[in-house]
């Protein structure tokens, strides 16, 4: 069973009880006793454990979790502190964050503040073997977190989804609550981030929704 422990629970209770999730549950088990698989159990659903629904109003979706030793920890871009080199999209993201002008607290690699500030960090599959990128993809992770952004479709509090790549453009379908908005651009990957991820002023642009709905600015 999963244990989330906040508001996202009666949805994972849910989700649990479908086929789609007991293949993924069996592919799970024996992937992680015969591999070496990221990120480590306990921190599979941490973006869910942070960002319960009623405090979510940034989302930023990711793809794949990082597939190198240490680096995935359960958020969409984010390492632990220490961890080194930092990923070059992470590295990107710092870059565009340092040109805006936006309320910010001191860096950090770990985007765990950002989490819990309501910044919901959704990779589109949240598990990947060792240095085999896309490795768990179509294994049914892309239906669970498309579950989960047709979950908060349902709420009507101001949401932000931060859409980088094709593959997170592509989601721009399930957006449907008039609350909701949405901000495209090129993915951090330094093979993109030269044709519009920098300069796109997400960040800023985010805090700006935010502020019209009269909800608190994230300290980016």
């Amino acid at each position: 069973m999963i244990n989330i422990g906040n508001d996202w629970q009666s949805f994972f209770d849910i989700e649990q009880q479908k086929p789609f999730y007991k293949n993924l549950k069996r592919f799970l088990v024996q992937e992680y006793a015969t591999k070496t698989v990221y990120p480590p159990m306990q921190d599979i659903f941490k973006a869910f454990e942070l960002t319960p629904i009623h405090n979510t109003k940034v989302v930023i979706i990711g793809q794949d979790c990082y597939h190198g030793e240490g680096q995935a920890m359960g958020l969409s871009f984010s390492v632990r502190n220490g961890v080194y080199p930092t990923p070059p999209s992470l590295k990107n993201i710092q870059k565009e964050l340092n040109s805006e002008t936006v309320e910010r607290s001191e860096w950090s690699q770990d985007l765990t503040r950002w989490a819990e500030q309501g910044v919901l960090l959704l990779n589109t599959i949240l598990t990947v073997r060792k240095h085999e990128p896309l490795s768990h993809a179509n294994q049914g992770w892309e239906i669970l977190t498309d579950d989960a952004i047709r979950e908060l479709e349902k709420y009507d509090q101001p949401i932000i989804y931060l859409l980088w790549g094709k593959n997170a453009g592509s989601k721009k379908n399930l957006i449907t609550n008039q609350n909701h908005k949405f901000l495209e651009s090129a993915h951090p990957s330094p093979l993109s981030a030269n044709r519009g991820f920098f300069g796109n002023g997400h960040f800023a642009k985010a805090n700006e929704f935010l502020i019209e709905n009269g909800l608190e600015p994230v300290r980016w």
